[in-house]
């Protein structure tokens, strides 16, 4: 099986599920209430343990109660948290949740600034048998450190360039595959227009790009030229964790050897699978749910 080293951010998520999503500053009554374990790095390892890989999350957590949620529930989908470091007298992350019927959601996250950011204490080599390593900027230090050692093993290393992107581009020249978020891609190149913003980050480094827009499915840049691949259409339970899912499928798609078009493929039904199940991280398909998936769209294409 192939291996992923995430690198980035572990958060406990508490989520409210109301009708509508508030509007103005009033007290709202949620009709269920749940709290899962979240985070861009940590759900993508949960992703790829679900979808057959070896999934190790590198991540800075607190030494609180929160942290022995955040570990239990990581480990309880297979994930190697020997890397999950936890800071006396910190706070682990968290954040509340707002889920509307359509399944759209609004997150409000905290994260404790004190949490120390040397990236010190991470090995100083891929671990053994690593065939990818995918990196969110919670962390940037972090984020640079596996990203490099993944340039230096000659390895895939994928950026989730989601908000807050560094400016400095750093990351991204770091990185062999960045997939931006709309916003994280609006933001490092200052343009709302996601063909023009895509280009102009392809320009900026020697990294594979691409741009994932939800329903829309996701824009990439080939040999120069900008390419679309749809979004598979599914109904909709709810949309929190479908980005790390994405991500999370894409790295391990790297790493068993698929060309990109492939890892796109397999990565997008991920990402619908998890949509339309919900249920957050224990609605990450598994590796057989996504293959009949595939097949099926397939015979549909064929018939």
């Amino acid at each position: 099986m192939a291996a992923v080293l995430c690198i980035g951010h572990a958060v406990q998520d508490f989520v409210f599920s109301v009708d509508a999503m508030p509007g103005a500053a009033e007290k709202y009554r949620a009709s269920s209430f749940e709290s899962v374990g979240g985070g861009p790095a940590a759900t993508a390892a949960v992703a790829i343990a679900r979808l057959g890989g070896v999934a190790q999350l590198a991540a800075r957590i607190g030494d609180d109660a929160i942290a022995g949620e955040v570990v239990a529930d990581l480990k309880s989908f297979g994930v190697d948290c020997s890397l999950v470091r936890r800071f006396a007298n910190r706070t682990s992350s968290l954040s509340a949740v707002i889920v509307d019927k359509s399944g759209e959601r609004l997150i409000v996250n905290y994260l404790d600034p004190a949490l120390d950011t040397s990236p010190g204490w991470l090995p100083q080599q891929l671990p053994d048998g690593v065939g990818a390593v995918l990196a969110d900027t919670r962390w940037p230090e972090g984020a640079l450190h596996g990203l490099q050692l993944a340039r230096q093993a000659g390895v895939p290393g994928v950026l989730d360039a989601d908000l807050p992107v560094p400016a400095d581009g750093e990351l991204v020249r770091a990185a062999t595959h960045v997939a931006f978020s709309a916003a994280g891609l609006a933001g490092f190149c200052d343009t709302t227009d996601p063909a023009a913003a895509l280009r102009a980050a392809d320009a900026k480094t020697d990294a594979w790009c691409c741009v994932t827009l939800g329903g829309d499915g996701a824009m990439y840049m080939s040999d120069g030229e900008l390419r679309r691949m749809a979004a598979f259409e599914v109904e909709v339970s709810d949309t929190l964790g479908a980005g790390d899912v994405w991500h999370g499928a894409f790295a391990l798609a790297l790493a068993d050897g698929l060309e990109i078009t492939a890892a796109l493929q397999f990565a997008s039904a991920a990402a619908a699978l998890k949509v339309a199940n919900g249920g957050g991280r224990s609605g990450s398909p598994m590796r057989a749910d996504v293959d009949a998936f595939l097949q099926q769209q397939q015979s549909a294409e064929l018939a």
